[in-house]
């Protein structure tokens, strides 16, 4: 029965025997992934909304601003993602709108939703800071909750673990693309099935986030200066990025390099973002 299992968490004894990327609503196939995104950015409307009302904002300002903030977002995260994986499109430029198909990059999305927040908050004439203090609450909130649907669609992991989380994952489930040699030396077969043993990076990711999320919810009642929160989402998921993202078997990588960009703008967005803020400190110490 358990080599039969599409999935295991190995050594915290949970199996997972069959695992579906889909459900089907009058035919139509609609993947967990884009539920659980869906999911996500819902939960991280309702935390920003909830954060808006105690600092006596108007929450429908960031309904307002969520309605743009999620087209843009989708839309940069896609960019992102076809840029630094560019050899993929190039001989098929109409797989670009293939969203379907998989390929999006969550530093597109946040990238995306910062243009969006500039703009919106330049032509409602509100502070681009001040709102994005509170909408990194929600972004945040969707990237512990989206995570999960790279579960479901068996990717975003690491090499080879035998560590306590381990996730042992059915072969066939997973895109060879993602199969690093690493992996295949330390091939697991079972009952004639074969299974790789990995790092699962998007649990790292989600509760690592759920961590820097629950530290700002208690830190926002201390806030010292408007931008303080950014700063603090940028530093704290940018650390935990640049980490889980070294582990990845899937990682974009500046062109010709082989230099993961998302670990690379993590690392540079840790560096702005913790001298901004020790810039900020020690200016109120002064004064």
């Amino acid at each position: 029965m358990l080599a039969a299992s599409d999935i295991r968490f190995v050594h915290l004894g949970i199996s997972i025997d069959h695992i579906r990327k889909s459900i089907s609503v009058f035919g139509f196939p609609i993947a967990f992934y884009g539920i659980i995104i869906g999911i996500g950015m819902m939960a991280g409307i309702l935390i920003a909304c909830r954060d808006a009302k105690r600092r006596g904002q108007d929450p429908e300002l960031y309904l307002d601003f969520a309605i743009y903030a999620i087209i843009f977002s989708i839309i940069g995260a896609r960019i992102y993602y076809v840029v630094f994986d560019w050899d993929q499109y190039r001989n098929n430029l109409l797989q670009i709108f293939n969203i379907r198909a998989g390929g999006l990059a969550i530093y597109g999305g946040v990238i995306g939703g910062v243009l969006t927040l500039l703009c919106f908050s330049r032509i409602r004439k509100q502070s681009f800071v001040s709102m994005g203090d509170t909408a990194v609450l929600g972004l945040i909130t969707g990237q512990i909750i989206g995570r999960w649907g790279n579960f479901f669609n068996c990717e975003a992991f690491g090499g080879y673990t035998d560590g306590l989380l381990a996730m042992r994952i059915r072969r066939a489930l997973v895109n060879e693309n993602m199969i690093s040699q690493e992996l295949i030396d330390h091939l697991i077969v079972e009952n004639g099935v074969e299974f790789i043993q990995v790092h699962p990076t998007f649990l790292y990711e989600s509760l690592w986030n759920l961590g820097v999320l629950l530290f700002m919810l208690w830190y926002r009642k201390h806030k010292k200066f408007d931008g303080e929160m950014i700063c603090i989402y940028l530093l704290g998921y940018g650390l935990g990025r640049a980490w889980i993202e070294g582990l990845r078997t899937d990682q974009l990588k500046f062109f010709s390099t082989q230099i993961p960009v998302s670990q690379a703008l993590s690392v540079l967005l840790v560096a702005v973002s913790a001298s901004v803020l020790l810039i900020n400190y020690i200016k109120r110490k002064r004064a």
